[in-house]
């Protein structure tokens, strides 16, 4: 079993910055990935990033390249997600998950096994 715990959400300006932080406890080892996930009412969860606990390995989604980098620190158990120049799109849940890595860093959330309960973030214009 994997617990997951986000904090850091919160309320911004467009053009803001916010950092999530993911605490991760439980039995994780090199062959999972933890990953951001962001989700509006009435949607599924959209893939935004994800990170491979052992070898650091990174993947992002289209819509945030160049402005959300995804970190970890494995002495801290603890996985970030840095956001940069924030937008109104932006405006959702944000939610870390973990999986035991298939092939490569999963984008689909059924792929993911274990989630937080997410950290809002709100981005006005």
């Amino acid at each position: 079993q994997v617990q997951l715990v986000e904090s850091g959400g919160g309320l911004v300006h467009t053009g803001g910055s916010l950092r999530l932080s993911c605490a991760v406890s439980g039995r994780i080892s090199d062959n999972y990935a933890v990953a951001w996930f962001y989700q509006t009412p009435g949607k599924d969860p959209r893939f935004v990033a994800a990170i491979s606990w052992g070898a650091g390995a990174t993947h992002y989604a289209d819509f945030v390249k160049g402005r959300f980098t995804i970190s970890r620190d494995d002495a801290e158990n603890m996985v970030y997600l840095q956001m940069h120049r924030l937008e109104p799109e932006d405006t959702a849940l944000y939610s870390c998950a973990a999986q035991v890595m298939g092939y490569g860093l999963a984008e689909n959330d059924y792929e993911y096994d274990y989630w937080g309960q997410g950290t809002q973030v709100t981005v006005s214009s």
